[in-house]
């Protein structure tokens, strides 16, 4: 179980999530044996360097792993090209990578999961995105873990043959969608995903995660996933970059390690399904959608 995939953690200014985040990473089991890079980003205004001193004084002084480096950013380059270039510098140096934000509270088994799944489809072409993340399905008949086309972010791994394919440029990658494709893209329509890249194309979001399952998408790859989420997004109190106040996608973390990983290279139908009718009805009645819009306008 030797030769564990690097942990890259990208922060920016919130002191008490990056804490959090760190305080859930350190009780893998796998931590003291990982080596950490922490990347951290340089302030967008002024307003940002008294929170960015507050993340680096704790990052600074992080240990329950292998080693801990830390990479400070002078200038401010997003997150998005933070994300890319972090990526990209690691698999150059280790050929594979485990990636998470600073939002983001980890089950002790997360990292098990993640290199169990790193060493078993080693050379599989056909997989090349391991998520940690799962909604809130009603998942009793999947199994523990499964195929799938899309790739979650909140927690993720890959392989430097699978991120060779990542195309950042949007017209490469919206020229190569027909409408069947487009459909297929968005789970028959029953995800925004398309949506998503159009309004990259406008300038409305600044998305590495859309134009990398697009990458995925247009390969023919597939994605493994866990049929009970190891990782809770602890951003949506409306201080994240792209987070707003919602419960939709909010979890309880799988207790128990994931042991059993599919053997067959295709898509679960079962798992797809399961997925598909969740996101269809995430947003629930229209009554649901009505108090949820009226809880969000009160509480800002």
């Amino acid at each position: 179980m030797q030769n564990l995939a690097p942990i890259a953690l990208f922060v920016y200014n919130r002191p008490q999530h990056t804490s959090r985040t760190l305080k859930f990473l350190q009780q893998n089991e796998l931590a003291a044996e990982s080596r950490l890079y922490i990347f951290s980003d340089g302030a967008k205004t002024q307003q940002d360097d008294e929170k960015i001193a507050e993340v680096r004084a704790i990052i600074n002084n992080v240990d329950g792993f292998k080693s801990v480096k830390v990479i400070e950013r002078k200038s401010n380059v997003g997150l998005a090209n933070s994300v890319i270039a972090g990526v990209t510098q690691l698999i150059n140096d280790y050929g594979k990578i485990i990636v998470f934000e600073d939002d983001l509270i980890t089950s002790p088994h997360t990292l098990t999961y993640f290199n169990d799944g790193l060493n078993r489809y080693q050379y599989e072409e056909k997989v090349m995105h391991i998520g940690a993340y799962m909604y809130p399905l009603r998942a009793d008949n999947l199994p523990q873990s499964f195929f799938y086309r899309a790739a979650t972010s909140w927690g993720w791994a890959t392989w430097g043959r699978a991120w060779k394919h990542f195309e950042p440029n949007i017209d490469t990658l919206l020229n190569q969608f027909d409408g069947k494709k487009k459909s297929e893209f968005a789970i028959d329509n029953s995800m925004n995903f398309w949506k998503q890249m159009l309004e990259f194309k406008k300038g409305k979001n600044n998305s590495w995660a859309i134009r990398w399952y697009a990458s995925i998408f247009l390969k023919g790859g597939l994605t493994l996933n866990p049929s009970q989420s190891l990782v809770n997004n602890i951003g949506h109190d409306g201080t994240g970059v792209h987070s707003g106040i919602n419960d939709i996608y909010n979890v309880i973390i799988n207790p128990k390690p994931v042991t059993e990983f599919p053997s067959v290279m295709e898509e679960n139908p079962k798992a797809y399904h399961t997925i598909k009718e969740f996101l269809a009805n995430r947003k629930g009645t229209i009554w649901e959608r009505i108090k949820r819009f009226i809880n969000e306008k009160v509480r800002k």
